[in-house]
């Protein structure tokens, strides 16, 4: 199966939502939740995200994780990740239960693909304080990719992880994790960079991008966005329609995408300091916002 092939069977299979020019959505991916040891990239940034992601559950926003949000290659299960970064999955929660929570897989969650194991891990955690299990993600659906369809424009916005470009990454899934957790991971603490991983192999990264723009070019300028090779695009209009929200391992921030208001853009959140010496995390508009009728529509 080629990298058209499976993108089509993405689009094709994907969960559709509705929106309109009320709709407001954050896409975050790449997150890699750990264990808090050091090889969890998402430790460092940790309180930048779960300040960003508060800030938008305040704010009435959608929350969309366009995969990897765990790091299950190196872990080999949910637990360790979800004591170590309980409070960020209780705000999930949060979202959940308010109906904005979609959530998407990628290469290193690909085991969410599996309903039996999402709800296995993720719909009940046990909480010491009641000696009980309690609610946490119940009856969350993870899918491969979401369509977001304008109400009024029928204007379609493609999300999926993008490892869809890669036959290792998409078919080879499972090789590539023993090797991680095997071979990589120890190495890391040397600074030795995972070469399975397009986001820290240069030309892997260009090849990833240039499949996925021939196929938005194949698809009338589909509108996609995607995570995977940790590198923020964020095209004019009139360029191949391809975005990427980034990651949430950057050094010292996360990035994102906003949808607001009928318009798209990409944001940084970072740790900034006042004048007085003192921290504080602030939200950074790196690129638009960009009216979405700006951009080709796909229609059906």
């Amino acid at each position: 199966m080629s990298s058209f092939e499976r993108l089509n069977k993405a689009y094709k299979d994907a969960k559709k939502l509705l929106f309109d020019d009320d709709s407001k959505y954050i896409f975050f991916s790449d997150c890699h939740r750990g264990d808090n040891s050091f090889a969890d990239e998402f430790a460092n940034n940790r309180n930048i995200y779960y300040h960003a992601l508060k800030h938008y559950f305040q704010e009435g926003f959608s929350y969309c994780e366009i995969g990897d949000g765990d790091e299950l290659w190196e872990n080999i299960s949910f637990e360790p990740i979800f004591e170590a970064h309980k409070n960020i999955y209780l705000l999930l929660k949060k979202f959940h239960d308010t109906s904005r929570l979609h959530m998407i897989y990628g290469n290193h969650d690909m085991v969410y693909k599996n309903p039996d194991y999402v709800k296995k891990n993720l719909y009940t955690y046990f909480e010491p304080k009641n000696e009980a299990e309690a609610k946490l993600l119940d009856q969350l659906q993870y899918n491969e990719a979401i369509i977001l369809e304008h109400t009024v424009s029928r204007q379609q916005i493609f999300l999926t992880h993008g490892h869809q470009a890669e036959f290792m990454n998409y078919h080879g899934w499972r090789f590539n994790r023993f090797m991680v957790r095997i071979l990589w991971k120890p190495l890391q603490v040397w600074g030795i960079a995972d070469p399975t991983s397009p986001a820290k192999n240069h030309k892997e990264l260009i090849k990833v991008e240039k499949r996925i723009k021939r196929w938005i070019v194949h698809n009338d300028m589909l509108i996609t966005i995607t995570g995977h090779t940790h590198r923020p695009r964020f095209p004019e209009p009139g360029d191949i329609p391809f975005f990427n929200d980034g990651s949430c391992v950057h050094p010292r921030s996360i990035t994102g995408i906003e949808l607001e208001k009928g318009e798209i853009s990409l944001i940084k959140w970072q740790i900034a300091t006042k004048d007085d010496g003192t921290l504080q995390i602030v939200r950074v508009l790196l690129e638009g916002p960009q009216k979405l009728s700006r951009y080709a529509l796909k229609k059906n």
